[in-house]
């Protein structure tokens, strides 16, 4: 796998096989260190023949990684996230050095990726089938479940850890093969990983990794021996793969992206109210897809809210966080990311809402690529940064008369991700939960991400298919139920006299 130390750069590997081998490639991406700008290591971009050796390897392992007993797989489910316990800070400073997170949160994020391993070993008990007597008179029925194949995941990269561990782990305990393509911004983390997957004992081939961009995720839709497609990202592109995908017969599970909507009630405790929003914002740096990113204060809330949470976000550390721990929030992940979320901020100010706490203005003594945290009040629903994703930590505030106002502007988003209600009101917070257009609620919790129990599950424009990531869910996508029916005859021949019982009855 790629190792890089100090100025030393080298170029990542394709793992297939259970081999770290040379891409074929002739274009190559960069990894840079966001803290910093320095170019830390360089990325293939795989054609469609480095996504073939992959897969090829993949359909062979499956032959034989199908027919290990469940648990089996389980028994290196549990070894794997043993060695993820031991390397955790270690994969934590990986995703800091690549992505940029803080420590803390990076540490936060492998370890929420740890706990669907944790899930993946329970895999067991949950692909049990069921069975019948006499469904019909002497006809007995049972169900069992299968795994499909070769599976892909090709991840964001926001979450160099977690999201993949979404994916594979659970796939590979259902008896899958796994083609990872993870982002080709930050690609370090999962072969660091993938390591670990083969001190665990996983046999070659069941895990294979390849790099790339639209050519390399094109070559894995369309590759016949691929049986489902997991996706994290944007929302044109999760759309994109959830057509291309099943149109070329695949299950696909494509999360795309959000606009969450943040109500504050003007019996909410703003005190706690301003910390969670102001973590839900600018926590991550805002790039993720549960960022509360609208904040939708209520009648005289606004009032409250608004000059504290400034007055908080304002306070807010921002810097480097390679080699320094004492920092609120760090980079976003790439310049041409931080080009983007500015030009967003341009057009918000330029629409007319009041830019009452610019970003744009902080000075960090890097070439990293910094933003501070930016907050708008008095946006209109019709502005590009309430309807837009901007993945950045920038906080849109729209301020509405009442609940139903509110919870209007929140139906006719497009997205429907998450939704949070800051409230004192046991009515209040019931209406919300009920009526609300998303898939993913939280009631005076900023963040409404699921446990790794329960399945991720976004709604509208922020997913396309039927089975979501994590949960029950992920073991139903990975695996396909086969049905038999039985009925047995007595022979004309057989000897039935033979049984005591028999002998009695006769």
């Amino acid at each position: 796998m790629v190792v890089t130390q100090g100025n030393i750069t080298t170029t990542c590997k394709l793992l297939i096989d259970g081999n770290w081998v040379d891409s074929k490639a002739t274009e190559f991406g960069e990894v840079n260190n966001p803290s910093t700008g320095e170019l830390i290591a360089k990325v293939p971009m795989c054609k469609p023949d480095d996504v073939d050796r992959a897969v090829q390897a993949a359909q062979k392992a499956f032959l034989e990684w199908r027919e290990v007993p469940v648990v089996e797989r389980a028994r290196i489910m549990f070894r794997f996230k043993s060695l993820l316990d031991a390397r955790y800070e270690d994969i934590a400073r990986c995703v800091v050095r690549e992505h940029g997170k803080t420590l803390a949160e990076a540490k936060a994020s492998v370890m929420r990726g740890i706990e669907v391993v944790e899930f993946a070993c329970g895999v067991p008990s949950m692909i049990m089938g069921e069975s019948m007597e006499n469904i019909a008179r002497n006809v007995d029925v049972e169900t069992v479940r299968h795994p499909l194949g070769v599976c892909a995941g090709i991840t964001p990269f926001n979450f160099p850890a977690m999201v993949p561990l979404w994916m594979y782990p659970v796939a590979i305990t259902c008896g899958n093969t796994f083609v990872l393509k993870p982002s080709e911004k930050v690609p370090l983390t999962s072969m660091m990983i993938a390591e670990l997957l083969k001190e665990a004992g996983l046999p070659d081939g069941v895990f294979n990794i390849v790099h790339g961009g639209k050519d390399c995720v094109n070559a894995l839709l369309t590759h016949p021996l691929i049986k489902a497609i997991s996706f994290v990202g944007s929302t044109a592109i999760a759309k994109h793969v959830y057509e291309t995908g099943t149109k070329n017969g695949k299950r696909v599970q494509a999360a795309g992206g959000a606009k969450n909507h943040i109500i504050i009630m003007p019996d909410a405790d703003m005190d706690q109210t301003v910390q969670a929003l102001q973590a839900s914002a600018f926590g991550c740096a805002g790039e993720r897809c549960m960022a509360g990113s609208l904040a939708v204060p209520v009648g005289d809330a606004a009032e409250m809210l608004i000059p504290r949470l400034v007055e908080s976000a304002s306070k807010m550390r921002v810097g480097p966080t390679d080699n320094e721990e004492n920092v609120d929030m760090g980079p976003l992940v790439s310049s041409e990311h931080l080009k983007k979320v500015t030009s967003l901020i341009d057009k918000g100010a330029s629409e007319g809402a009041d830019l009452v706490l610019d970003g744009r203005k902080l000075k960090v003594d890097s070439k990293g690529y910094f933003l501070g945290p930016t907050i708008f009040d008095k946006a209109k629903a019709d502005m590009s940064i309430v309807r837009e994703e901007i993945f950045g930590p920038v906080l849109s505030c729209v301020r509405v008369n009442d609940i139903e106002e509110a919870i209007a502007l929140g139906n006719n988003c497009e997205f429907g991700n998450g939704a949070v209600i800051y409230t004192r009101s046991g009515h209040a917070a019931r209406e919300f939960k009920h009526r609300f257009n998303a898939g993913m609620i939280g009631i005076n919790v900023g963040v409404p991400a699921p446990m790794a129990w329960f399945p991720f599950t976004g709604w509208n424009a922020s997913f396309f298919g039927d089975l979501h990531i994590q949960g029950k869910e992920s073991v139903q996508f990975y695996t396909q139920q086969k049905m038999t029916m039985t009925r047995w005859f007595q022979s004309s021949n057989q000897n039935q006299f033979h049984d005591p019982i028999w002998k009695a009855k006769s």
